[in-house]
């Protein structure tokens, strides 16, 4: 049997939830058509700006169409916002003052997180060090436990966080309709609760995103969802308008915020790649949904399954030994448009406990919308599988990748 032969007939089973898929991407698709023509965006608003970049009106209709997409009423979009967690930052230290306390209700949040938040000896001048408490409460059975929640909200508690992806953690993710219930009962127990939603790795997979559940803001990466695979750097905060102004203060400074920010020349892919997002989140989601199949059915366990409705990216898949997680993660290499000659090995990396290993060949550094394999080496020996920019290239490189580990004979197309 050829790879060609073994795709079509994996397809045939999962093709009921690929449906599902493209129907999400019609109904995203027309969402952020009606923001750009709504909002008049033209030619001209690709123009750069430089220094300061006052009066950069490309750049103020950008998070004018955010808004509009994300049902928020302000966002904060901008290139010199250089990752997820930089974003989420910018959210957290906005609004968090001395003697605030902040509570995570989706367990630990991504390792690089607990940088920002615990303090520790690097004097990184984390939340921690500005006198802000900080507690979690660790999910049960998968879900947002609220009894313990309560329990765990305090007087002086300001922000509630919520990750929506499992990021680096064996836990599923949260979908939206989670998400609304959760925010329904924080809002029963503490009115005035700041509502933060982690958003990387959701955009544009569901129908609804969490603003327009009751979250008060939301944060993300263009080199994730948002930037369609082409925006070379960025970030956003988006939400109420006061809470943006607060981020966009400790982006630039204060009484400064949203006013500064030169575009440098990178408002056409930034706009660019929002247009193109649902459809190339569409690719990464049926990607992720053969791969779940084609991992499973080989006998490794794969978490969400393939028929599992999907609020991320990410497919995680386990395996026996950290030899088999690393092979696999090396194939994905060699499967890469970009460095497939290069080999990955498990290193340390900033921001993480264990040594990582990362398969990336993707055309901008780090562009988890792109196919990758990654993760840390301990038990249980957990890859996750990441983006696509095409729906083909993650059905060959997955197929090869499995094959590879199997030791079974090679398959041509």
């Amino acid at each position: 049997m050829t790879i060609s032969e073994e795709i079509k007939k994996i397809e045939k089973q999962i093709e009921p939830y690929l449906q599902r898929i493209q129907a999400n991407e019609l109904y995203n698709q027309k969402k952020v058509l009606e923001a750009f023509q709504k909002l008049a965006v033209s030619d001209s608003d690709f123009n750069p700006t430089t220094g300061y970049g006052y009066d950069d009106y490309g750049r103020d209709k950008l998070e004018a169409v955010y808004s509009s997409v994300f049902k928020a009423e302000d966002a904060l979009v901008r290139p010199q916002i250089s990752s997820g967690t930089h974003a989420i930052t910018l959210a957290l230290f906005g609004v968090l003052r001395p003697n605030d306390h902040l509570l995570y209700i989706t367990g630990k949040p991504y390792d690089t997180l607990e940088q920002v938040i615990k303090s520790d000896d690097r004097k990184g001048g984390a939340l921690e060090d500005f006198g802000i408490e900080y507690d979690y409460v660790p999910l049960l059975d998968g879900d947002i436990n609220m009894k313990e929640v309560e329990k765990s909200i305090q007087s002086n508690t300001k922000v509630v966080a919520i990750q929506r992806s499992k990021g680096y953690d064996s836990r599923p993710s949260l979908s939206i309709e989670k998400i609304e219930k959760a925010i329904e009962e924080l809002r029963r127990i503490k009115k005035d609760l700041i509502i933060f939603v982690d958003n990387c790795y959701g955009e544009f997979v569901e129908t609804k995103e969490p603003l327009e559940v009751g979250a008060d803001i939301i944060a993300g990466s263009l080199i994730k969802n948002p930037g369609g695979g082409i925006a070379r750097t960025g970030g956003y905060v988006a939400g109420k308008k006061e809470l943006v102004e607060m981020a966009a203060f400790r982006l630039t400074a204060p009484g400064i915020g949203k006013e500064i920010g030169a575009s440098l020349g990178m408002l056409q892919e930034m706009y660019q790649g929002l247009f193109l997002a649902p459809h190339t989140v569409s690719e990464a989601l049926r990607g992720a949904v053969f791969s779940s199949y084609v991992l499973n059915s080989h006998g490794f366990r794969t978490s969400p399954s393939y028929h599992e409705k999907r609020t991320d990216l990410i497919q995680s898949v386990e395996f026996d030994t950290a030899e088999q997680m690393i092979q696999f993660c090396q194939t994905i290499q060699t499967q890469s448009p970009i460095n497939s000659h290069v080999v990955p090995y498990p290193a340390p990396m900033p921001g993480y406990e264990d040594e990582v290993i990362m398969a990336a060949g993707t055309f901008m550094q780090g562009a988890s919308l792109e196919l990758t394999a990654d993760g840390p080496i301990r038990p249980p020996y957990i890859a996750f599988v990441q983006g696509g920019l095409t729906y083909a290239h993650v059905k060959l490189a997955v197929t090869s990748a499995i094959y590879s580990i199997k030791n079974d004979s090679p398959f041509y197309m």
